[in-house]
């Protein structure tokens, strides 16, 4: 069974001290349990326990504790806590964490082998595990739900974990769960991350304080900002209470520059200046330059308390915030196809240019629209917002030869804005547009984009959106030590969760009639040229300059104009609730015969869900609440084995089977209409869930200290996967082309190698950590349409770090890479993103033994993300930038 295979992290400073204190328990765990702790302490800040299997003492030896410094040290027991794992984990100490230089918890769980990072926003925002999608894992903390939401309007509310709100300052350890366990939640087909906070007693002195301060230039907006981070932990004498909080505060100035085509799967009928007629074929919307900013603050605190008030009891409070408060401006100059056409949806194109997509159907990419309408400008202000909070009381009682757990909590999480304000410039130009396969060129032949006043404002909205989540949740279980028997041990329980998650959003619209409405030219708000796109992403008849809204005048006088006139309306076709009461019931053995151990167990889970959305049944847009409910049962079984061939060389093997659920927005019976395009999208309640059967087998060699050498075999077997099918469909008394998710009757196949070395090269400081995903993943057919790849997967992911530390003195190189990876289908093919690679680096440098003072880089080389579709035609290219920060950290 392939163990914990994320590559140790390695820490910046030899000169900090990891300590611990050894409580060893007897074999056949005869004695009562008590806790081990397996801890990497970085100034007092202590990895979350894990529990001894067998230990061969005397039940009153107690080891002294142990002071272990430098990097080596920091490896090898990271290994340790791999080894000894029973299922396949990968595990990230704290140490870790905080010296790679990741801003949150996703920047630094692309390490770990198998997992891959969204960076569309530039820097880890959504995981990939294992081919998988990233609504098919699952992130907790302390083995609980987070709830959390995002900002942007054209986001879904997914199973996802938005990383966003959580810094590495408050993490304690991170574990990513491979293979099954009864114990586990289900929910997650590629992986299970568990983050662990810090607890008040893991700390070593009784009163620990910490704190860094740093800032961080972004080079493509050219901004420079601050982050700082603290922590307290005061535990007293009797080490029966303890108090622990961290906050966390950063700073960012984002942008990100982008070249736009917003691909629609509606069929046109194209004419051309002949009056030759091209029926049923695709035409995108238009596209555009687009300047994306966004001032983003993000406060996070996270306060535990912690009660043992005798040997035997542990009841810790742990209670986590995160606000981020994000505000975006993004100014796009558009041109448009799809957005021209007629009522009959007859676009007129003089000279047009096809290509044949992959299901047969001709598509748009060339020619020449206009002269009305030919331009258009829409600076977009938006005031958005993300809200975590988390309450949880998690308790254990040691008897003899059992141990009791309790863990009680809510979570509740919040998004999106309060404001989205939109201004919609038009020109009369004719424009030409180009985007055959790899190509992006636009001319607007009868203006001058630099020239504000070519441009009129015709309109205005505002939307206001609110995502809503909340689960309330209660687990309890009881675990029975048994001796004399090849089963060690066997735990049972039952998990109980509520979850309720709501969108609102109300539109705001302003135009001509409307009491108040004004209209003027760009050149009202405008002061000047926008800065140049980005250099990197266009090609050569790209526009990568324009006439732009300064934000001042936006503020000043935009914003007075666009409310004064504004009427609001609620959207009542995008309203949705969905409730899902779920119950779980588990049983698990731990077994130890030989050579062999692991364990088997059976978890038995019955979901409930309602989903709610209002129905506009006569297409007149008078809309009624309706639901659907559905329940389903699901029963998951799972095996994970350890066999010990030699003292250095072990074999691990895990079956089991796993489940997913589908995303909230797509079990929802709402109607979403799009932002920029005539479209809409749609949910379907009667979604089924994923299964997948999986299995693998792996081989670690732990040849030399602080190294290993592994190999891990895994596949599954997914039951379904979602595809989407578009209709015109009456929404609210407009007619549009609707996308909705249905369940393919057949499944998807992903078989996956991953390799793992690790070594310190002896005493010279020098050390490297590589590890190499490949996933072979392939899915059915939907009938018309062609085979597809499976979302999210690439197949090649690769990281290699290399490391010194000698003297005070840390440097590192990382490199990240993962192959294509693929979205959903467009156009007649496939998005597909096409290969990235980043390189970060960080440096730091001892002062005292308690002062460090440290610099990092973080996508040093300024890689691009560009999505093409599978025949070529362009989706996005996007710059985001290199960032570097510099430094300083102590403790005391």
């Amino acid at each position: 069974m392939p163990v914990a295979q994320a590559p140790a992290r390695v820490p910046c400073c030899p000169t900090e001290l990891v300590a611990q204190e050894h409580h060893v328990a007897k074999p056949q765990f005869k004695q009562k349990l008590l806790p081990h702790l397996i801890g990497l302490t970085l100034g007092g800040l202590a990895v979350a326990p894990a529990w001894a299997q067998q230990a061969a003492a005397p039940e009153k030896q107690q080891l002294d504790t142990v002071e272990i410094t430098g990097v080596r040290a920091t490896l090898k027991k990271n290994l340790s806590e791999k080894r000894e794992a029973q299922n396949i984990v990968d595990s990230i100490s704290a140490e870790d964490v905080g010296k790679f230089p990741d801003k949150n918890v996703a920047d630094s769980l692309q390490r770990v082998p198998g997992i891959s990072v969204d960076r569309s926003w530039g820097e880890g925002r959504d995981i990939f595990v294992r081919g998988t999608d990233k609504n098919l894992n699952m992130t907790q903390l302390n083995g609980q739900a987070v709830a959390s939401a995002y900002w942007w309007k054209n986001d879904s509310q997914s199973r996802g974990f938005n990383y966003d709100i959580l810094p590495s300052e408050i993490v304690g350890s991170l574990d990513v769960h491979k293979s099954q366990s009864a114990d586990l939640d289900e929910g997650s087909i590629g992986g299970l991350v568990i983050v662990k906070t810090r607890r008040p007693m893991d700390f070593k002195a009784p009163l620990t304080l910490q704190g860094s301060l740093e800032e961080t230039y972004s080079k493509l907006p050219k901004k420079t900002d601050p982050q700082v981070a603290g922590l307290v932990n005061w535990k007293n004498e009797d080490k029966t209470f303890g108090v622990l909080l961290a906050v966390s505060r950063q700073q960012r100035t984002m942008r990100r520059d982008g070249l736009e085509d917003f691909t629609d799967a509606t069929k046109y009928t194209i004419v051309d200046q002949n009056n030759v007629s091209t029926p049923n074929a695709y035409a995108s919307w238009g596209g555009g330059s687009a300047i994306f900013r966004q001032d983003r603050e993000r406060t996070t605190t996270n306060l535990a308390l912690q009660l043992r008030p005798n040997a035997r009891t542990d009841l810790v409070l742990n209670a986590m915030n995160s606000d981020m408060s994000m505000n975006n401006s993004n100014q796009n100059y558009l041109w448009q196809a799809g957005g021209l056409a007629d009522a009959n949806g007859v676009i007129h194109v003089t000279s047009p240019r096809f290509i044949t997509t992959s299901n047969g159907t001709q598509a748009l990419v060339g020619g020449t629209v206009g002269p009305t309408n030919g331009v258009s400008f829409e600076p977009i202000f938006r005031q958005s917002y993300i809200k975590s909070r988390v309450l949880d009381l998690d308790g254990s009682y040691e008897g003899d030869n059992w141990r009791l757990h309790g863990q009680v909590g809510t979570t509740s999480g919040s998004g999106g804005s309060k404001h989205d304000r939109n201004f919609w410039f038009t020109g009369t130009t004719r424009t030409t547009f180009n985007i055959a396969p790899d190509t992006y060129e636009v001319s607007y032949l009868d203006i001058n984009p630099l020239d504000p006043k070519a441009l009129t404002l015709q309109s205005s909205r505002d939307w206001i959106r609110k995502m809503e989540t909340k689960e309330n949740y209660a687990q309890g279980d009881v675990t029975i030590d048994i001796s004399n028997s090849p089963i060690t041990a066997f735990k049972f329980g039952l998990k109980l969760r509520d979850t309720t998650v709501q969108n609102h959003r109300t539109i705001g619209t302003d135009g001509p009639g409307n009491p108040g409405w004004q209209s003027f030219t760009l050149a009202d708000l405008s002061t000047g040229p926008s800065p140049r796109l980005s250099q990197a992403a266009a090609t050569a008849g790209s526009l990568t300059q324009y006439a732009w809204v300064d934000d001042g005048l936006a503020a000043s006088k935009g914003f007075p104009m666009y409310d004064k006139g504004m009427v609001y309306a609620e959207a009542k076709g995008e309203f949705y609730k969905i409730n899902e009461k779920i119950t779980a019931l588990y049983g698990k053995a731990d077994f130890a015969v030989g050579k062999w151990h692991g364990d088997f167990g059976l978890r038995l889970v019955r979901t409930q869900q309602i989903s709610e959305a209002n129905q506009d049944l006569s297409g007149t847009g008078n809309y009624a609440l309706g639901s659907q409910s559905r329940s389903y049962t699901d029963a998951l079984p799972s095996v994970n084995a350890v066999y010990d061939l030699s003292k250095e060389v072990l074999v691990r093997a895990a079956v089991g089977r796993a489940m997913a659920r589908n995303t909230y927005s797509d079990l929802s019976a709402a109607t979403e209409v799009s932002g920029t395009t005539n479209a809409a999208t749609a949910g379907n309640p009667l979604l089924k869930p994923y299964h997948a059967n999986q299995a693998e087998i792996g081989v670690e060699w732990y040849f030399a200290d602080a190294s290993l050498l592994s190999a891990t075999l895994f596949t599954k077997r997914l039951d379904t996967f979602i595809y989407t099918s578009t209709a015109s469909e009456n929404v609210g008394g407009v007619t549009r082309s609707v996308t909705r998710p249905h369940n393919a009757d057949n499944g998807a196949k992903i078989n996956g190698l991953e390799l793992q070395w690790q070594q310190a090269f002896g005493n010279s400081g020098f050390g490297s950590l590589v590890n190499y995903t490949l996933t072979d993943a392939k899915a059915g057919s939907v009938a018309g349409a062609p085979r597809l790849n499976v979302v999210g997967n690439s197949r090649h992911q690769f990281n290699a770090s290399g490391y010194y530390e000698q003297g005070g003195l840390s440097l590192r190189l990382s490199y990240n890479y993962r192959s294509k990876s693929y979205g959903g289908l467009d156009e007649g093919g496939q998005d597909v993103t096409s290969a990235y690679g980043q390189w970060d680096a960080t440096a730091a440098w001892d002062i005292t033994p308690k002062v460090t003072l440290y610099a990092s880089g973080v996508n040093l080389t300024n890689s691009l993300i560009k999505t093409n579709t599978t025949d070529g035609l362009p989706v996005g290219v996007y710059e985001n930038g290199p960032r570097y920060t510099v430094g300083v950290r102590a403790k005391f």
